[in-house]
C-alpha cells in the first residue's frame, strides 16, 4: 500500500521514491545472466558447503538468544551481557558440532556480532589453540578431560600482551621461574610495564590463561613459553591468591569484550603447566629446546587464517549493503523532467564499489586457500615424528613457516581492505550511511582492531617481507624446500623476458604473468640490496630494517599478486556457465590493481606509458560489464536480511520504508517531549531578556 501521498509527476509519469526501490529491484535483479545458486557454490565451494552454511545461518537466525535486533542501541552492561547469553546459546552446539562446523558457525555469527565472536574466538582459538599446537597429547588430553574443550566449569584467556610490549613477542618481561624443590614454576609480573593488557576474556569471564612468560631455569633465561595458569576458583569464581585482574576500560569498539589487565605475583603452578610440544623442563631442570619453539606461536596463525575469512565476510555484507542502495537510490540527474539518476549509474560510483566487489570475491580464495593449506601442513605436523618421519616432517614444517610469512601479509591487506571497504560504502551511502541503524558506524569501530591485534599490520608485513627475502635467498642457493606461495620466484628467468605489452589485458594468462613478473622483480631487487649492504658489513638484521620500506613493498605486490592468482585457479575449476562472468570479476580485480600500482608495471617494462590509458579504460568497461549484474553477485553472498542487519540493504530493496520502520521501532515518535524540559531546557528558553535584566537592576 502506498502511503506516500506527495507523488511527483515526472515526464507524463508518476514517479514516487516510497513505491519505486522494490520495483527497481526486481528490475535489477531480473538483469543477471547467471544463476545466483552456481556462483554461491563457487564462493563456498559446492552446493553441499552451501547446504551446511544455509543449516547454520539459519540456526543463528531462529535462536532467539542470537537475534541481534536492538543492538545498536545497546549500553555497554547490556552488551556485556548479552555476550555472555550468547556464547551460552553458542555452546549447546559444540556437542553435534565437527571442528569445521564450530568455525563456520563463530565466523557467520561474527557478521553482525563482532564482540562474542571474539570472546568465544578467544578461548578456542587463542587458549585452546595454544594447547593444541604447543602441548603434548597428554597435555592437550589432559585440559580437555577438564572441561576446556566444552567450555564446562571453564574459560580460557590468550595472555600474550603486556602494557610495555606488543607486536615484539620475544620481549615480554613477565617470568616463569622454575623450583626445583616443589616443582613448580613460580609466575611473576616484575614491573608495572609487564602487566598483562588487552586479554580478552580475563576481566570477568575467565577462570584459565594461556600465559607466555620468560622460562627461567637456574638464573638462565631461556626465552618466552606458554604456561597455563588458573586465574579463579572454578565454584566461587574469585580470583585465586597472588592473582590481580582489572578491566582496561572504554575502547573503540567491541564493547562486549571484557578485555581486561592481569598482574601475577609470585603465583605457583605445576611443572607440567607448561606447554612441552618443542621446548621440554624435566624435573631436575634439564631444559631441552628444539629448532620448532618458533611454532609455540601457532595459535596465532589459525587466528590470523580466520581474520582473512572474516574480512571477505564483512566486505560481503557492507558491499551488499550499499550496492543495493545504490541500485535504488536517485540523485541528481542530466534530462529534465525525467527521474533522478541511480547511484549505480554514475561511472564514478561504479568506480568507488565494484573494484572492492571484485576484491572481496578475491580475498575468499585467498581465505579457502590458506585455511586449506594451514590444515594440510598444520594438521600434518601433529601426526608426523620429528626423528621418524625426519623428511616429511621437514617439508611439513618448511610448508608452515612459509604459510606463517604469507598469512602475515594476507592477514594484514585483507583487514585493511575490510576497513576500507567499510567506510567507502557508507560514504557511497551518503547520510544514511551514518545512521547508526545501517550498520556502518558499529562495524568500523569493532573492525579496525583487526589491522592491530595479533600483530600490528605494519609489523606483519615487514616480517613478511623478510621471509620473501629470506626465501629468495634460499632458492638461489637451492638450500632447502620453500613455501608453495613462492614458488614463483624459481622462474625468473622466464618471467624477466616475458613480454605482456600489446597482449590482451582480457586473458588471465596475461594478467597472472604481469603480475608474477612484478612481483618477482621486486623481491629480487630487495634481495639483491639485502646482500650488497650485509656484504658491506652490517648484520643481517641491520640490513633488514635499512631495506624496511623494500621489505612492506615486497610483502604488499606479493599478496596482491597471490590474491589474483588464487581467484583464477578457482575460476578455471568452475562451471562453464559462470566462468565468463566471473573472470569479469577477476580481470577487474587485476587490471584495477595494475592501474593503482603502474609505477610497478612501467619500472618493468610491462607497458609503456601511452598503454595506461587503455588500461584505465579497460577498467571502466570492466566496471560497466561488473554492473549490469551487480545484483546478482551481491545475491551471491547469500546473506540473509538478519546478517545484513541494515534496513537500507534490505533484499526487497524497500529501502526507506524498512528503514523508517526500524527508526520509530528504536525511537518512539510519541516521545517527543524532552525529559529534561522542566528542568534544563525550559529555563534556558525562557530566561529574561537582557533588557529586562537591566531594568530589573535600574528598579
Amino acid at each position: 500500500m502506498n502511503n506516500n501521498p506527495t507523488n511527483v509527476i515526472l515526464g507524463g509519469k508518476e514517479y514516487d521514491t516510497f513505491t519505486e526501490p522494490p520495483a527497481q529491484m526486481e528490475l535489477e535483479r531480473a538483469k543477471t545472466q547467471f544463476k545466483v545458486r552456481d556462483v554461491t557454490n563457487f564462493l563456498t565451494g559446492s552446493e553441499q558447503e552451501t547446504l551446511l552454511t544455509e543449516r547454520i545461518m539459519r540456526e543463528i537466525e531462529r535462536d532467539p538468544v542470537l537475534n541481534v535486533a536492538g543492538d545498536y542501541d545497546a549500553d555497554l552492561p547490556t552488551k556485556r551481557r548479552q555476550a555472555v547469553e550468547r556464547i551460552g546459546a553458542l555452546a549447546r552446539y559444540l556437542p553435534k558440532d565437527s571442528e569445521k562446523e564450530a568455525i563456520l558457525r563463530g565466523q557467520l555469527h561474527g557478521i553482525v556480532d563482532m564482540g562474542t565472536r571474539t570472546r568465544i574466538a578467544v578461548h578456542y582459538g587463542l587458549f585452546m589453540g595454544a594447547i593444541r599446537g604447543s602441548g603434548t597429547k597428554e597435555q592437550y588430553d589432559y585440559w580437555v578431560a577438564k572441561g576446556a574443550a566444552t567450555l564446562h566449569k571453564f574459560y580460557g584467556c590468550f595472555a600474550m600482551t603486556e602494557l610495555g610490549h606488543g607486536s615484539n613477542v620475544a620481549g615480554l618481561e613477565t617470568t616463569a621461574t622454575l623450583d626445583k624443590d616443589t616443582d613448580e614454576f613460580i609466575i611473576n609480573t616484575p614491573n608495572s610495564g609487564a602487566t598483562k593488557w588487552w586479554i580478552g576474556g580475563a576481566a570477568h569471564s575467565a577462570t584459565h590463561t594461556a600465559c607466555l612468560a620468560r622460562l627461567i631455569v637456574d638464573g638462565k633465561d631461556y626465552g618466552v613459553k606458554i604456561f597455563i595458569v588458573q586465574l579463579r576458583d572454578l565454584n566461587s569464581h574469585s580470583l585465586l591468591n597472588g592473582i590481580a585482574i582489572g578491566d582496561i576500560g572504554k575502547k573503540m569498539g567491541r564493547d562486549a569484550i571484557d578485555n581486561g589487565w592481569i598482574q601475577f605475583t609470585d603465583v605457583r603452578i605445576p611443572r607440567q603447566n607448561m606447554l612441552m610440544r618443542y621446548d621440554r623442563v624435566s624435573r631436575d631442570g634439564e631444559v631441552t629446546t628444539s629448532e620448532l619453539a618458533q611454532l609455540t606461536y601457532g595459535a596465532l596463525l589459525s587466528g590470523r587464517v580466520t581474520m582473512i575469512a572474516e574480512s571477505h565476510l564483512l566486505s560481503a555484507r557492507f558491499l551488499t549493503i550499499a550496492l543495493r542502495y545504490a541500485c535504488i537510490r536517485r540523485q541528481f540527474g542530466a534530462v529534465p523532467d525525467k527521474p533522478e539518476t541511480k547511484l549505480i549509474d554514475y561511472p564514478y560510483h561504479q568506480r568507488r564499489l565494484l573494484p572492492l566487489l571484485a576484491y572481496t570475491y578475491a580475498m575468499k580464495m585467498g581465505a579457502d586457500e590458506a585455511q586449506q593449506q594451514y590444515n594440510s601442513s598444520f594438521g600434518a605436523l601433529l601426526k608426523l615424528n620429528p626423528v621418524k618421519d625426519a623428511e616429511k616432517f621437514a617439508v611439513a614444517t618448511a610448508d608452515l613457516k612459509a604459510l606463517f610469512a604469507s598469512s602475515a601479509g594476507m592477514k594484514a591487506f585483507t583487514t585493511w581492505a575490510a576497513a576500507k571497504i567499510i567506510d567507502e560504502c557508507r560514504q557511497a551511502c551518503g547520510g544514511h550511511g551514518y545512521s547508526g541503524y545501517n550498520g556502518f558506524g558499529q562495524a568500523y569501530a569493532d573492525w579496525v582492531v583487526q589491522c592491530t591485534w595479533e600483530g600490528d599490520n605494519n609489523v606483519l608485513c615487514l616480517s613478511m617481507g623478510r621471509s620473501l627475502i629470506q626465501s629468495c635467498i634460499a632458492m638461489r642457493k637451492k638450500k632447502g624446500h620453500v613455501g608453495k606461495s613462492v614458488e614463483y620466484l624459481q622462474r625468473r628467468d622466464e618471467l624477466q623476458n616475458a613480454r605482456v605489452d600489446n597482449k590482451p589485458l582480457t586473458d588471465p594468462a596475461v594478467l597472472i604473468t604481469a603480475w608474477e613478473k612484478v612481483a618477482c622483480e621486486a623481491i629480487n631487487r630487495a634481495t639483491d640490496s639485502f646482500i650488497k649492504l650485509t656484504q658491506e658489513g652490517l648484520s643481517p638484521d641491520q640490513a633488514f630494517e635499512e631495506l624496511s620500506q623494500q621489505r612492506f613493498e615486497c610483502a604488499r605486490i606479493h599478496t596482491r599478486k597471490h590474491l589474483i592468482t588464487s581467484f583464477y585457479a578457482r575460476i578455471s575449476k568452475a562451471k562453464a556457465r559462470v566462468k565468463p562472468h566471473l573472470t569479469v570479476l577477476a580481470n577487474l580485480f587485476a587490471v584495477w590493481s595494475i592501474e593503482e600500482d603502474s609505477g610497478l608495471f612501467l619500472r618493468e617494462g610491462c607497458f609503456e606509458p601511452a598503454e595506461m590509458d587503455e588500461i584505465t579504460a579497460l577498467v571502466d568497461e570492466l566496471c560497466c560489464e561488473a554492473r549490469e549484474q551487480v545484483i546478482g553477485f551481491t545475491d551471491a553472498f547469500n546473506l540473509s536480511d538478519f546478517f545484513i542487519n541494515a534496513p537500507i540493504g534490505r533484499f526487497d530493496g524497500d529501502a526507506y520504508k524498512h528503514y523508517m520502520d526500524e527508526v520509530k521501532a528504536a525511537n518512539n515518535p510519541r516521545n517527543t517531549h524532552a525529559p529534561y524540559y522542566e528542568t534544563k531546557l525550559r529555563p534556558f528558553l525562557f530566561r529574561p531578556d537582557e533588557d529586562e535584566e537591566i531594568c530589573d537592576l535600574d528598579e
